[in-house]
C-alpha cells in the first residue's frame, strides 16, 4: 500500500522525532530525512508534503545548512520551523538577523490571520515554545506576515500562492497548546492529507512486504518477551505461519515468573514453534566475579551470541533474522548529528548476521514505540505483553549492582515484583514508563522484633517518558510507596531499607548501570 508520506528535513533539533510524532498521531505516514539529501531522492518518494525542522546552527553562520530550492518544484505545502522557517526565508531572498533578545521558553504571540495554518486558535494572542537566537527581520518576497510576537518580532508568515509557510515557534511541544491544531491545519487542511496510517494498514502492509522478502525460506527470530521481539513475531507469524522459529534464551536474569509467561504464552497460547533454550548457569557462571556495569553488559551480549549461534546452526532452511528495530534507531543512524557510535551495547542479537550469514528481517523499523503497541493489538497479543514495560537487555544483571550472584538475583526478583504488583494495584502501570527495583552494594543497620539487622538497601525507580531518551521521575504516591516499601521488607529477607530515587534523565540515566 502506498501511503501519502510526509517528510521531515532534519536540520539537528532536539524536537525532530517529536515533529515526526505528532504527524503519526494524525495517521499520517512520515520520515524523517537529512535536510541535504539528494532532492531527486526525495522527489522520487512522492511527498505529499515537507517540513524543515529547527536546528541548533545559525542560518547567518558561513556554513549554515541550507536548503534547495528544488524541492520548491515539487508544488507541495512545505512548513518551516524554527530554523525551518529562517532556511527558507534566507533562500527566497528575504533577511534573518541575530535577534537582540534571544528568545527561549514561552512567549505570547498575537495572530493576525486565522485563515489555514492558524484557523481554529481560539484566541487572538495564543501561547508558544521559542528557542531561537536568530529572527526574521523581513519576510521573503511574496510572504505575508500572520503572526507577530509582543514585541513586534515576527512568529509566522505564509505564501497561500506558492504554498509555503513558516513558523518562528515549536508547535510540535506541549508548550504550543494550539500547535497540535496547526500541524492538523497544515497536513490534513492545506495539504488534504486523509490519514491512511493505521495499525490496521500497517499490518496488512508489513505481511506483504515480509511474504515479498522472505519468499520460502525460515525466519528465526530472537523471542525476548518484550513488546517489539513479540510485536515482531506476531507479524512474521502471521505472514508465514510455522515457517517461523523463535529462540527464546531464559539467561537466568530475567523477572519473576517471566520465562514461564514468555513459553506459556506464544508456545501455548498462540503455538508458535519456539526452542526455549536453558542457559541460566552458562550465563552465570560466566558473570561470576564481574562489577564493572559495560563489562556485564559484554559478557552477557557474547554469552547470547554464543547460544543462539548455535541453536540457529540446527534450524534448517534459516536464512532470515529477524530483529525489533524500532524508527527510533533508525533516525539515529541517518541524522544530521551524525550516526550514533553505539546505539545498544547489548543489543539482543548483536553480532549475528556477520557471524551467520542470515540477511536481516526489521518489520519494526517504521515504528515508534507507540505505534508498536498499537499493531501489537491489532495482532492480538495479550494486555501483559503490551503494556510489558522496557525492560534493559542484559536483565537484572545491570539492576544487581555490583556482583551478580544466585542469592541476590532471587532477592532483587522478590523486591521487583512486589513493586509491580503494588503499580498495578494502585492503577498506575501505564502512567509509568519503566519501572523496577535495585539492589545496592550497600548494607544497612536495622531493628527487626528486638534483634539487629545488617542487610542490604533496595532503591525503586519508576519514570514517565515518551521514548526513553528523556525521562522524569513519577511521582509515586506516598500511601503506594509505603505498601511497597512495608511489604518488600516484611516479605523480602536480605533487605531491611528501601529509598525511591527521585533523578530525572538527563542528568541520571534511568537505570543505575
Amino acid at each position: 500500500m502506498a501511503y501519502q508520506t510526509v517528510l521531515i528535513l532534519d536540520y539537528g533539533s532536539q524536537y525532530t522525532q517529536l515533529i515526526a510524532r505528532r504527524v503519526r498521531e494524525l495517521s499520517i505516514y512520515c520520515e524523517i530525512v537529512p535536510f541535504d539529501a539528494d532532492p531527486a531522492d526525495l522527489a522520487a518518494r512522492a511527498p505529499a508534503a515537507i517540513i524543515l525542522s529547527g536546528g541548533p546552527s545559525s542560518v547567518t553562520a558561513v556554513d549554515a545548512p541550507a536548503f534547495s530550492p528544488a524541492l520548491l518544484d515539487l508544488g507541495v505545502p512545505v512548513l518551516g520551523i524554527c530554523y525551518g522557517l529562517q532556511v527558507l526565508t534566507r533562500t527566497l531572498g528575504g533577511r534573518v538577523e541575530k535577534a537582540k533578545r534571544r528568545e527561549y521558553g514561552r512567549a505570547q504571540i498575537e495572530v493576525l490571520d486565522r485563515k489555514d495554518l492558524l484557523a481554529g486558535v481560539q484566541s487572538k494572542q495564543t501561547q508558544v515554545w521559542m528557542s531561537h537566537g536568530d529572527h526574521v527581520e523581513a519576510p521573503a518576497p511574496g510572504f505575508d506576515v500572520i503572526a507577530r510576537t509582543g514585541d513586534g518580532v515576527i512568529a509566522a508568515v505564509a505564501d497561500r500562492q506558492r504554498r509555503i509557510w513558516g513558523v518562528q515557534f515549536h508547535p510540535e511541544v506541549v508548550h504550543t497548546p494550539d500547535g497540535g491544531q496547526m500541524l492538523r491545519n497544515f497536513l490534513c487542511g492545506t495539504a488534504g492529507l486523509k490519514g491512511d496510517w493505521t495499525p490496521a494498514s500497517f499490518v496488512e502492509d508489513a505481511v506483504a512486504r515480509i511474504r515479498a522478502q522472505v519468499g520460502d525460506a525460515r525466519v528465526v527470530c530472537g523471542l525476548s518477551g518484550g513488546v517489539d521481539s513479540a510485536v515482531a513475531a506476531a507479524l512474521i507469524h502471521r505472514a508465514i505461519g510455522d515457517r517461523l522459529t523463535c529462540v527464546f534464551v531464559d539467561n537466568g536474569l530475567l523477572r519473576l515468573h517471566e520465562a514461564e509467561q514468555v513459553v506459556e504464552v506464544f508456545s501455548g497460547r498462540f503455538g508458535y514453534d519456539l526452542r526455549h533454550v536453558d542457559a541460566r548457569d552458562r550465563f552465570l557462571d560466566a558473570l561470576a566475579g564481574i562489577t564493572d556495569p559495560e563489562a556485564k553488559r559484554k559478557t552477557i551480549g557474547r554469552v547470547f551470541v554464543e547460544v543462539f549461534e548455535e541453536v540457529a546452526k540446527t534450524i534448517d532452511d534459516a536464512r532470515f533474522l529477524a530483529q525489533g528495530t524500532l524508527y527510533p534507531d533508525v533516525i539515529e543512524s541517518v541524522s544530521v548529528r551524525g550516526p550514533a557510535a553505539v546505539i545498544k551495547s547489548h543489543h539482543n542479537v548483536g553480532g549475528l548476521p556477520e557471524r551467520m550469514d542470515l540477511e536481516i528481517c526489521e518489520p519494526l523499523r517504521e515504528l515508534f514505540k507507540d505505534e508498536v503497541r498499537q499493531a501489537g493489538l491489532e495482532l492480538g497479543l495479550p494486555d501483559e505483553i503490551i503494556w510489558r514495560h522496557p525492560f534493559p537487555g542484559p536483565g537484572l544483571a545491570i539492576r544487581v549492582l555490583g556482583e551478580i550472584t544466585r542469592d541476590r538475583l532471587d532477592v532483587l526478583r522478590q523486591a521487583d515484583h512486589i513493586m509491580r504488583e503494588e503499580i498495578r494495584a494502585g492503577g498506575l502501570h501505564r502512567a509509568i514508563w519503566q519501572a523496577g527495583a535495585v539492589l545496592l552494594p550497600v548494607r544497612s543497620v536495622g531493628v527487626m522484633g528486638d534483634d539487629r539487622t545488617y542487610e542490604n538497601v533496595c532503591a525503586l525507580r519508576a519514570v514517565s517518558s515518551l521514548d526513553g531518551m528523556t525521562a522524569d521521575w513519577y511521582p509515586i504516591p506516598y500511601e503506594v510507596l509505603g505498601r511497597m516499601s512495608t511489604r518488600i521488607i516484611n516479605e523480602v529477607n536480605g533487605i531491611n531499607r528501601v529509598v525511591y530515587d527521585i533523578s530525572s534523565k538527563p542528568p541520571a540515566t534511568i537505570e543505575w548501570e
